[in-house]
């Protein structure tokens, strides 16, 4: 007996049901990306008028609170779960970032396994905007421990950056994360120019709570959305140079930083691997604009959009040959943890073990008792106020006055990279790195990955979204490194 139409679509229906539930931890990072960056209509003032506005904030001062006593009162003592044996200091809790409105930003600093007196100190950025980089960053990619599939107990990460730096995470801007706002209208102005302020005033106080790291050499890094957090923050800092931050480099990966090659990209991306019809791309070249500069989007360009971003809508576009989870929360039957395999499900352990209150206690986190979940990226950020189109014009100004500058990116990846001739006129060199050897040493582990070092910009063929969690074999630990030595012009 044939089964009939109707229980063939409802069985179809519950596939398509099952597959958006377990692709929703994705969707989050996907969403984000789509909805504040590529599909925004936010403010898109140039790169130059931007920072302009940003060097115009005034009443710093006023912000430098008093820390005195407090960094005793964020060491954490013990994570639940944590391994035996770990010998490093961890740090974790909140600094003010506007007294006025109640506006605090999270932070957690794994400080380095050994020598940490004499390591530089790296903050990590995620992007989004609007995500994590306690879950996403210190929890998946380059911190000290990850979480098992239980969602309670933790485990090395043999190639976790403290083994070569001090490294400080931090939830931005308020409403990501632990991070909040006393003032709820807070949340509807976050923007770029409000991320980039508030990290600045979060820096000056951690310097002041942690003195023993003034003028210690001090780099930022981060991927995706970052690609506007980091060169955005290294200006702020750069034009505020009394503050005695010892900036030296910023490291970007498979970084958003010009929005018309990010968006045409995106789409080449989708054709050249198959996953869309000849006839949309042609559509796409034919009738899209995505210049800051054109006029309305022709209708024959949103149709050809709306096709290319259905044809993928249940793809990790970030990794298309990664597998999906199938799981909505921890797995029924705990797994051997392993850094080699990637595991899709890994946020939903990440989610469970922040969102338990003994994990929250140790971090010194949620103490105003948010009304609602810790998650990878924000519920309560609905708006994106302000972007520049570019960020080009403010990395030739971070070049030009001596910032060293790491531009990695994978190959398969969704975000593609401007034209190198963009980001380095003349003889800049935008490269800092010692020893592109250490990245290669990962060929004999991962033979579907190889490496390409050409015109002052590293390229992981084959490598995900987040090369960070993805690409640590033998390479995990060197990035800090790597930024300790200007390369000279390739």
């Amino acid at each position: 007996m044939k089964p009939s139409f109707s229980c063939l679509f409802f069985f179809f229906f519950l596939l398509l049901c099952f597959l958006h539930c377990v692709t929703s931890s994705i969707a989050r990072q996907r969403d984000a990306l789509n909805k504040f960056y590529f599909n925004n209509e936010a403010e898109r003032s140039s790169s130059s008028s931007w920072a302009s506005s940003l060097l115009s904030v005034s009443g710093l001062e006023s912000k430098v609170y008093d820390n005195s006593g407090l960094k005793e009162g964020d060491k954490v003592v013990l994570l639940p779960g944590q391994p035996e044996g770990v010998h490093f200091d961890q740090y974790a809790g909140y600094v003010t970032v506007d007294r006025a409105n109640g506006r605090a930003l999270f932070y957690y600093f794994a400080e380095a396994v050994e020598n940490s007196g004499s390591k530089p100190i790296v903050l990590w950025l995620n992007g989004g905007p609007g995500c994590s980089s306690l879950g996403y960053g210190a929890m998946e990619e380059l911190g000290p421990f990850r979480v098992m599939s239980d969602g309670k107990t933790l485990y090395r990460n043999p190639y976790a950056w403290n083994k070569v730096a001090n490294i400080l995470f931090l939830e931005s801007p308020a409403g990501v994360g632990f991070s909040y706002s006393n003032t709820m209208s807070d949340y509807s102005k976050s923007g770029d120019r409000r991320t980039a302020i508030d990290a600045l005033v979060f820096l000056v106080n951690w310097f002041e709570r942690f003195p023993e790291y003034k003028r210690r050499d001090f780099f930022i890094t981060g991927e995706s959305y970052a690609g506007h957090y980091v060169p955005q923050l290294a200006h702020a800092i750069l034009h505020h140079k009394d503050h005695l931050i010892n900036l030296k480099g910023i490291a970007i990966g498979n970084a958003v930083i010009n929005k018309e090659t990010d968006s045409k990209g995106t789409f080449d991306y989708f054709w050249t691997h198959a996953l869309i019809a000849d006839e949309t791309i042609h559509a796409i070249h034919k009738f899209c604009n995505f210049s800051p500069d054109a006029p309305l989007t022709a209708p024959e360009c949103d149709r050809a959009v709306d096709e290319a971003n259905l044809a993928v809508y249940e793809l990790d576009v970030y990794n298309i040959y990664a597998p999906l989870c199938f799981l909505s929360g921890v797995a029924p039957t705990p797994k051997s943890p392993s850094i080699e395999n990637f595991d899709p499900c890994t946020s939903n352990y990440v989610e469970t073990y922040l969102n338990n209150l003994e994990v929250q206690n140790a971090l010194h986190a949620n103490v105003t008792k948010l009304n609602y979940t810790w998650s990878g990226c924000s519920q309560v950020i609905t708006s994106w106020s302000d972007q520049p189109s570019t960020m080009l014009p403010i990395i030739h100004e971070l070049l030009s006055n001596g910032i060293r500058i790491l531009k990695y990116r994978a190959i398969d990846k969704r975000i593609p990279s401007a034209d190198h001739h963009q980001l380095v006129p003349n003889d800049h060199s935008l490269l800092a790195i010692d020893r592109p050897r250490s990245m290669g040493d990962q060929l004999q582990h991962h033979p579907t990955s190889r490496v390409q070092l050409k015109q002052g910009q590293v390229k992981v063929v084959a490598g995900g979204h987040e090369l960070a969690l993805e690409e640590q074999r033998d390479n995990g630990a060197n990035e800090t490194n790597d930024l300790a030595v200007e390369k000279e012009g390739q």
